[in-house]
């Protein structure tokens, strides 16, 4: 790892200008930069809650044959909250992380360090993984692949490293259709909760005007390395194309997205701390309750594309 650049800790205005031209460089700007409060921005833990939603995740798609699997490599690994929750699940027993951000890395490893997980680490571009042919038994990925410019180079490459058999789970990708609702609620929850901060009775909701030009940083980078949505079932063919002939997609989250995405932005536009943990609970129980309606029966009645996350999975041909 000593040969890996230093993460970027913050991202000048400069900086955002140059990204928007270059997807690959706003992804280690924003992805360095967010790297120290990630967890905590997304409410990523690895306990009980997140290990039951990775693991949940795995499961939906993928099944449970196979638990555990040996060595897994997780692809945009972020802080590590797929595969290091995935391994406390009892899914696999060895990891290995790779992400475009040296500050990803950084934290994935220290998390997996925290944790006592067998895990080890590289910087490294989703489209030339850096490991040999037939390498893992699984290869995760949560939200990652609507940031790789290459998409079909990427997943050529999971198939590569693969081994015979092995699978490859990807998860927490937008749709089409979700991914342009969930962005109108944010947009216009963070327009209203801004501007009625502004107002003298909410003025101690308010984050201080340099905080707020920071986030509006952050999410302009943000616009700039969420490069993709999918339709489930060119998804699905983009997988088979790539040497899984036996791919499928599901999808899920409809009226859990329509909820959560409107709490996350307010939560982000308010100051840290001030919302409490009962507001944590009810968020947390809502989207709970939510995600069991869509689940249970709205899945059942409504098409796929209508749901905001898609999960894809596959094996590589024995």
């Amino acid at each position: 790892m000593s040969a890996d650049p230093a993460p970027n800790p913050h991202a000048s205005a400069e900086q955002v200008e140059a990204a928007r031209s270059d997807p690959k460089l706003a992804n280690v700007l924003y992805h360095d930069w967010e790297a120290g409060s990630y967890d905590e921005k997304w409410s990523i833990s690895y306990d009980e809650r997140c290990i039951d939603y990775a693991t949940g995740r795995f499961e939906l798609i993928a099944g449970r044959r196979g638990w555990p699997y040996e060595h897994a490599l997780e692809l945009g690994c972020g802080t590590g909250f797929f595969l290091l929750n995935l391994m406390q699940g009892g899914v696999a027993t060895r990891g290995s992380v790779t992400d475009l951000s040296p500050g990803m890395v950084q934290v994935a490893l220290r998390n997996a360090a925290g944790l006592g997980l067998d895990v080890d680490g590289k910087v490294a571009d989703a489209e030339r993984i850096p490991y040999e042919d037939d390498t893992f038994d699984l290869v995760v990925g949560h939200a990652v692949l609507h940031h790789i410019p290459d998409v079909p180079a990427a997943l050529r490459e999971v198939l590569r490293v693969l081994r015979p058999g092995g699978r490859f789970v990807f998860a927490g990708e937008p749709t089409r259709i979700g991914d342009t609702y969930a962005r109108k609620l944010g947009h216009l929850t963070w327009l209203a909760t801004t501007n009625l901060t502004r107002l003298g009775p909410l003025r101690e909701w308010r984050r201080s005007q340099s905080e707020l030009d920071e986030s509006s940083r952050a999410a302009a980078l943000e616009a700039v390395v969420d490069i993709h949505t999918f339709d489930p079932d060119e998804l699905a063919a983009m997988a088979r194309s790539a040497g899984a002939p036996d791919a499928r997609v599901a999808t899920e989250e409809l009226t859990a997205a329509l909820f959560g995405w409107p709490v996350r932005t307010f939560e982000a536009a308010v100051p840290p701390g001030k919302l409490g943990m009962g507001w944590a609970m009810f968020a947390w129980r809502t989207w709970e309750r939510l995600s069991a309606l869509d689940a249970g029966l709205l899945r059942r009645v409504v098409p796929q594309k209508f749901f905001y996350n898609a999960l894809v999975t596959g094996t590589k041909p024995m």
